[in-house]
């Protein structure tokens, strides 16, 4: 009897992990999308609902976060010094992400021979983008991270207006000393139970994951597919170049393997890719993160501030749509606009938080300030801005893990044994799973 149950147990214990349960629901949700494109489309309220469930959990989790790893640093000048670094590496990275896409674009030419009229074309559709990319400058975006009240960051969930409050209330919490430290204690009980909320949310992954690739295959898929595959395929293709090409290299220079962090992020690659909106993962990423070794104090700044300046992937979104969109409509765009551009994006790449449909409003803020290349063409990219998300969400959550576990490593902060032993360990499981699927 006990060796039956044994060998029933090894048989299916693969199907316990999150990674393939998320996996086969996507493939369900690709079939029905596929073949029954009416019932698939009515399906997004489980997508959304789940995305929803996540996001009501990120502002206090970012909050009791950040605020019990400040406290903990119990150094003001360490936590500015850091926030320094950070920004600072958020900047070269989303420079080279910038650059990478705009060679990739001129190199492969997606737009090329498209010969758009945009008389032809119906643009009401983007006029809210419009609007509201016109209204965003740099300006605006300061004064946007300083909430109206400090009740009101958490009513919207507004990642950098929760990040300030909780680094002002972390400082503040080492100025009381010994006479906050129940306090201190309550945060962080408080933050355990806020995790064990995630994880029960994170049960119905499978089923958000489900509802969200069903709707968009029924949605967008073949047509949008056909129509504009060549600049799908080198959006995905451009992508991976920076991934393997560049946080490669930064990942073998602190001393582990790329492929090894994406092993240890499969449950939360597949959820971004499914639901693309990289903000579901954010409390598993910020707990994934400290037990790969970072420092809860480092990781707690590093991922809600990467989640506003280091969209690695929302930048090769932004420099391979613009120039995209002036192929496509004959747009004279030399090498000289071309670097005028790259300028503007450095900017208004950093608004791409906190704004619904974010990436795309910033690309009609960044047309309208760029003034070179006419603003309605956004609505050619618009049927297919879900489908450029599948790369661009999954990127920025890899970028954002790296750049973690690099400032960690900067600031001293890494337990380097501790991350060889995990990633280790999950490459065994791993290994051992696929053992006994064969």
């Amino acid at each position: 009897m006990s060796i039956r149950n044994t060998r029933g147990q090894s048989s299916t214990s693969w199907l316990h992990h999150l990674w393939i349960q998320v996996l086969l629901a996507m493939l369900v949700g690709i079939l029905l999308g596929a073949f029954r494109p009416d019932f698939g489309e009515r399906m997004q309220p489980l997508g959304d609902g789940f995305i929803k469930a996540i996001r009501m959990l990120i502002a206090p989790v970012i909050f009791c976060t950040v605020v019990h790893g400040v406290a903990r640093i119990a150094d003001m000048a360490r936590v500015g010094r850091t926030a320094l670094k950070t920004l600072f590496y958020f900047e070269v990275l989303t420079t080279i992400a910038l650059i990478v896409g705009l060679a990739a674009v001129n190199l492969l030419q997606p737009g090329k021979g498209m010969n758009i009229d945009l008389s032809r074309v119906d643009t009401s559709a983007v006029q809210t983008y419009v609007t509201a990319g016109r209204n965003q400058t740099a300006g605006s975006f300061l004064m946007n991270v300083i909430p109206q009240t400090m009740v009101s960051a958490f009513v919207e969930g507004n990642v950098l207006q929760v990040l300030l409050i909780a680094v002002l209330f972390g400082f503040a919490l080492i100025k009381l000393g010994s006479r906050g430290r129940w306090l201190l204690q309550l945060i962080e009980a408080t933050s355990h139970m806020l995790f064990g909320a995630v994880a029960i949310v994170m049960r119905a992954a499978p089923i958000g994951a489900f509802g969200a690739i069903a709707f968009t295959v029924s949605k967008f898929g073949a047509g949008s597919l056909v129509s504009l595959g060549k600049l799908l395929g080198g959006f995905y293709l451009t992508c991976l170049v920076f991934v393997f090409g560049v946080l490669g290299p930064i990942c073998a220079w602190c001393g582990f393997r790329l492929t090894a962090l994406l092993r240890y992020l499969w449950d939360e690659l597949l959820i971004v890719l499914a639901t693309t909106s990289s903000e579901t993962v954010l409390p598993r990423l910020i707990d994934k993160l400290e037990k790969l070794g970072c420092e809860e104090g480092i990781t707690g700044l590093v991922v809600p501030t990467g989640y506003s300046f280091n969209l690695d992937g929302t930048c090769l979104y932004l420099s391979t749509a613009a120039v995209f969109l002036a192929q496509a409509t004959n747009t004279p765009l030399p090498l000289g606009q071309q670097v005028g551009l790259l300028g503007v994006l450095l900017l208004t790449s950093k608004g791409a938080a906190g704004v619904a449909g974010a990436a795309f409003v910033v690309l009609a803020s960044t047309l309208s300030a760029a003034g070179t290349i006419p603003v309605a063409s956004v609505a050619l990219v618009l049927g297919i801005h879900r489908l450029m998300s599948e790369g661009l969400t999954p990127t920025n959550l890899i970028g954002n893990a790296v750049a973690t576990i690099v400032i960690s490593k900067w600031e001293g902060a890494l337990d380097e044994a501790q991350l060889h032993r995990v990633l280790n360990q999950t490459a065994t499981e791993d290994a051992t799973d696929t053992a006994r699927v064969a």
